[in-house]
């Protein structure tokens, strides 16, 4: 008779609870392939094949607007969800930062990744570098995003420089920076990271995000499955991150309590110390133009943290 250690007996029962292949919807960017293929990574760790699904969003469609001119939210999940929805796959992969807190109805969020570098990061064109000022931008610098969170914070560093929309994935807006369409531009460290983008001939000011804050689970992958289907999300539970779940949670919640979406100019993040304590820093502006108010709280219990800093954000 053979006998099978537990990890063997464990795979051998999540091949046979799914015998077909897991169909991973994604966006068809650069760095959604890269989410896309790291999560058949993860599941191929279980030995369990996936196949990608590539679904065009409102937000790949639509380039000629900034965030905060286009109406509604889950600019870039909606599809993805209501392919979910109509069983044409079993598993979105999201970008939770994009994701709206609250999942259609049937729908839920049943695990979450690893955070990488949560940060902003400004890259400039070494031409325009002036090291003597601040952010190391010339006065009136053209900065490159469509990130109302972003305007908002920038120009509350410095109120001269001049905003200007720019859309595409991330080599895309490198490459209009590179061209001299802008000084500057804003990007997630996360993305340049895990698509290891070489930018040795730009200079880039990477932000403290206790600083310059992120938008609420930046650096997170979140992934979406049918509340019906408990095969995958038992498969999933394997690959879910407990810890930062627990810290995006409480971002995530003073982003619905505030019942704002992507397009919102509101930084949140949060930490937890090696004592089990929690902190929290926010910035909020009631539009992208207007005068940001910071807030930093810390205590021991994340009980009712959510609503003292939305609290805290109305009264600054």
């Amino acid at each position: 008779m053979k006998l099978l250690t537990f990890g063997a007996f464990k795979k051998q029962k999540i091949q046979q609870t799914l015998s077909d292949k897991i169909r991973i919807g994604t966006r068809g960017s650069k760095l959604a392939l890269w989410q896309a293929h790291y999560t058949q990574d993860r599941l191929s760790e279980a030995g369990i094949e996936s196949e990608l699904i590539i679904i065009k969003t409102q937000g790949d469609r639509i380039q000629h607007l900034s965030f905060d001119k286009m109406e509604g939210k889950g600019f870039f999940t909606k599809e993805i969800e209501d392919a979910l929805l109509r069983n044409e796959i079993d598993v979105a992969v999201h970008s939770m930062k994009d994701l709206p807190t609250n999942s259609p109805e049937g729908l839920c969020i049943t695990a979450v990744s690893y955070r990488e570098n949560p940060a902003d990061w400004l890259v400039i064109r070494k031409e325009k570098l002036d090291k003597t000022q601040g952010l190391w931008l010339p006065e009136k610098a053209v900065v490159g995003t469509s990130s109302a969170r972003r305007k908002a914070q920038i120009l509350d560093f410095r109120p001269d420089v001049e905003i200007k929309d720019i859309r595409g994935n991330v080599p895309t807006r490198l490459n209009k920076l590179r061209e001299g369409q802008f000084d500057a531009i804003l990007l997630a460290a996360a993305g340049m990271t895990r698509l290891k983008i070489e930018a040795e001939d730009l200079e880039v000011l990477k932000f403290n995000p206790k600083e310059f804050i992120p938008a609420p689970a930046q650096g997170v992958l979140a992934w979406q499955t049918r509340e019906e289907d408990k095969p995958t999300r038992r498969l999933l539970k394997h690959i879910h991150e407990r810890e930062t779940a627990e810290l995006t949670n409480i971002e995530r919640k003073i982003l619905n309590l505030l019942d704002g979406g992507c397009q919102m100019p509101l930084g949140v993040y949060c930490e937890k110390d090696p004592a089990g304590n929690y902190h929290v820093w926010a910035a909020l502006a009631d539009a992208w133009n207007a005068p940001l108010r910071r807030v930093q709280l810390s205590q021991s219990t994340k009980h009712q943290l959510a609503e003292r800093v939305v609290e805290a954000l109305h009264k600054s």
